[in-house]
């Protein structure tokens, strides 16, 4: 169990939210989040703008996630990349609980969406600061920036759960999020050891498409109908 030096209240799972916390961070209001209502129903899907800029999935902690989580891990290293050459940015969560704003970042800050991020803002401000940081220094960056801690308060406060009384109390479930980046799919994850590459996308294949939703069905899958407490949104243009 890592110990956290900063604690949040954990996000609501709701799009509007989610949108707020991006716009206030210095995204472009074209953008938004809304839920994704089936990952089969043709029609439902159908509902949503293509193409979908990044995904974000919200699923319990449970037992055999944890475990296959465990299993993946034991034999990757740590990442370790930096600079303007990476495959897609990066925040390693340091911040207990806060697993919703790091799916923000991740979505907004790789692919397209990044060209959507207003100058003079401070999500602007955090990515000058760190895309030329190691990870750990990337990480402290963003511990110490009272812009995005204020943001983060101020999306926390809304919504219809009862809020912790307590940011520091576990909660039993997590936020990732799937971007597509130079013709590949990457899962992203603040608690994993870094960028998850989970293969090849076709040219026109967006991140709503069937490769990212096998990976979904599977996390679902390993659930055996026991916990069946997943939602999804996407990050859409207008």
């Amino acid at each position: 169990m890592p110990v956290y030096k900063k604690h949040y209240i954990p996000l609501e799972s709701n799009p509007d939210i989610f949108t707020d916390l991006a716009h206030e961070l210095g995204v472009s209001r074209n953008l938004h989040f809304q839920d994704v209502l089936s990952i089969d129903d043709p029609d439902l899907l159908a509902l949503i703008p293509r193409p979908v800029l990044a995904l974000i999935l919200i699923f319990p902690t449970s037992e055999s996630y944890e475990a296959l989580k465990a299993q993946e891990d034991a034999s990757v290293a740590q990442y370790k990349g930096y600079g303007d050459n990476e495959d897609v940015i990066w925040f390693k969560q340091t911040i207990h609980n806060a697993c919703g704003l790091y799916g923000v970042l991740h979505s907004v800050t790789n692919g397209p969406a990044r060209d959507s991020i207003e100058p003079d803002t401070p999500l602007a401000s955090l990515l000058r600061q760190c895309i030329p940081l190691r990870q750990s220094e990337r990480a402290d960056a963003l511990e110490a920036s009272h812009e995005v801690e204020e943001a983060h308060r101020k999306a926390a406060m809304q919504g219809q759960s009862s809020v912790p009384e307590d940011a520091a109390a576990e909660v039993d479930y997590h936020y990732i999020c799937f971007v597509k980046s130079g013709g590949r799919l990457f899962e992203l994850d603040g608690d994993r050891k870094g960028p998850i590459d989970r293969g090849s996308l076709v040219a026109d294949e967006d991140v709503l498409g069937e490769s990212s939703m096998q990976i979904i069905r599977e996390f679902i899958r390993r659930e055996h109908g026991q916990n069946l407490n997943f939602s999804l949104m996407a990050l859409v243009q207008d």
